[in-house]
């Protein structure tokens, strides 16, 4: 009886972990096929880079929870791969894209573009009127040169625009009776007269080019023939005879001169090329790019120490404040101190928009009747730039005070009795227990928040938008504006067309700037803890 339980409780885990095997091979299997046929499928619509992101997350995976070695990480790759998908690789996308010229006008890759070229038309001979006939049976088109009347046959209109598709041929007929169709029936059945081509006793086919006419049309682009074979990348222009071929430094089909030289003007749409390192140097060399990108990155700097600076005092003298004993109600004193934190920053921006309003705000409304004065907030770049310390220190002084307050509770009161002892007032104890003890901690706290606003794109977005906006610049720029904005309005407000390259290697930029804080940031936790 023993040796019957003993053989069964060694049997029994081995089934499981049998079991337990299968099914775990079955679903890293089941996860390879059809991650992979994703990433087959984004391969051949030509998302290259998202093919490659998702063979990596899938090969780490399959290696983590298939590999006995490594399985104990298994715990750590949700953590892993989102650091991948949501940190690395955008970061990887966006310095690639500061080596393009990747635009509104730059997005497609070279054959689509040759593509929509191909698909472009021109009329190429005379026009002439139509005319859409109801007649009993059905619909008639017929088109009139004053030689000659063609005609399709009847066909119904309503059946044939919901989508059923009716082959048309064209007939040589003298005459058509019935009754003419308006314009708004001529809309209504444009989807089915567009695909009649008629054929000229001539052999020239015409098709409609308008509401009221007809004329001749061919491909405006075609591929051209080089010594009997097809040249794959130039095209020729059917209307002027012109050769064109990609430019491959600008990224657009360009004429090009008997010699093969690039002449005349551009055609769009273009196509996405690398063009190294030019976006980078276009921050350096453009003035009008060079001057509002230094003016920016000096504010910029400027809003993120003067906020640090203006909230540490406000932050430090109010959580000192509120830690006197012989203060009443400091309790309420807290929470109401506390509030400006609890309400949503976009609130808040957005009230304090309104109060600044140059006709209507309460603030211009209280100077006007006490000193005479209504400033222009946002026209006047200096006062555009005080309101928007203002605000920020406003949305930043409650988080200061909130850290020194639990800072204050570490310092040993002992400190202070001794320097009662001795004599010393509170200022003194302010200045020389207080912040020498205080300062220490503060400062990775400090460079953090030097960081976050210096990317503190939603309080200028809300507030001001940027403005007022900087004159005889290349691309759009504001004196609030900072790095971050800037970037925002060149990606998707730029003059010249959304410029996502550029704005690209301005925002690499500002990942190194950030990164080096953030290095520094970690040299000065590392000072702090030793």
């Amino acid at each position: 009886m023993q040796t019957v339980q003993s053989s069964g409780s060694v049997e029994t885990p081995s089934v499981a972990n049998n079991t337990k095997s299968v099914l775990k091979w079955a679903t890293l299997g089941l996860v390879g096929i059809v991650n992979g046929y994703a990433t087959v499928l984004m391969y051949a619509r030509g998302e290259t880079a998202f093919a490659l992101l998702t063979l990596i997350l899938t090969a780490l995976a399959l290696y983590i929870f298939g590999s006995k070695k490594t399985y104990a990480h298994r715990y750590i790759y949700p953590g892993v791969a989102g650091m991948i998908l949501f940190i690395l690789f955008p970061l990887a996308y966006t310095v690639n894209l500061a080596f393009t010229n990747y635009s509104a006008k730059n997005q497609l890759t070279l054959e689509r573009t040759q593509s929509v070229l191909e698909n472009r038309t021109f009329q190429s001979g005379e026009s002439y009127p139509f005319k859409l006939i109801k007649t009993a049976g059905g619909h008639i088109v017929t088109v009139t040169d004053g030689e000659f009347t063609l005609a399709t046959r009847e066909f119904t209109l309503t059946k044939d625009v919901e989508g059923t598709e009716l082959e048309l041929v064209a007939v040589g007929e003298n005459s058509i009776s019935g009754d003419v169709e308006p314009i708004k029936s001529i809309i209504k059945a444009r989807p089915i007269i567009s695909k009649i081509d008629f054929i000229k006793p001539d052999g020239e086919e015409v098709r409609m080019s308008g509401l009221r006419k007809f004329a001749g049309v061919q491909p405006l682009f075609e591929k051209h023939m080089v010594d009997g074979t097809w040249d794959k990348e130039t095209l020729k222009n059917n209307e002027t005879g012109e050769l064109f071929k990609p430019n491959m430094e600008v990224g657009f089909y360009q004429p090009v001169d008997a010699d093969g030289q690039f002449v005349g003007n551009t055609v769009s749409p273009g196509f996405v090329v690398g063009i190294g390192t030019h976006n980078f140097e276009r921050v350096w060399k453009d003035d009008g790019i060079k001057e509002p990108f230094i003016s920016i990155f000096i504010w910029t700097v400027v809003f993120a120490v003067l906020t640090v600076i203006f909230t540490l005092v406000i932050g430090l003298v109010l959580a000192s404040v509120v830690q006197w004993e012989e203060l009443k109600g400091r309790g309420l004193y807290r929470v109401l101190l506390i509030l400006p934190y609890a309400v949503p920053a976009f609130i808040s921006i957005l009230i304090f928009k309104g109060l600044f309003n140059q006709s209507f705000g309460e603030i211009n409304l209280v100077l006007n009747q006490i000193f005479g004065i209504s400033p222009n907030w946002f026209s006047d770049p200096f006062l555009a730039k005080s309101m928007v310390m203002i605000v920020n220190t406003w949305l930043g002084f409650p988080y200061m005070m909130i850290l020194c307050m639990g800072l204050l509770k570490a310092i040993p009161e002992d400190l202070y009795e001794a320097s009662a002892i001795d004599g010393a007032g509170p200022i003194k104890n302010f200045f020389h227990i207080t912040v020498p003890l205080m300062i220490k901690p503060m400062t990775p706290l400090l460079i953090a928040s030097f960081a976050f606003n210096f990317n503190n794109f939603v309080m200028i977005q809300l507030l001001t938008n940027g403005g007022p906006n900087m004159i005889g610049t290349s691309e759009p720029a504001g004196y609030t504006d900072l790095l971050v904005s800037y970037t925002y309005r060149i990606a998707f407000e730029g003059s010249g067309g959304q410029d996502f390259g550029l704005a690209s290697a301005i925002a690499t930029l500002i990942f190194l700037l950030v990164g080096g804080m953030a290095l520094l940031n970690l040299r000065f936790t590392k000072l702090s803890q030793d």
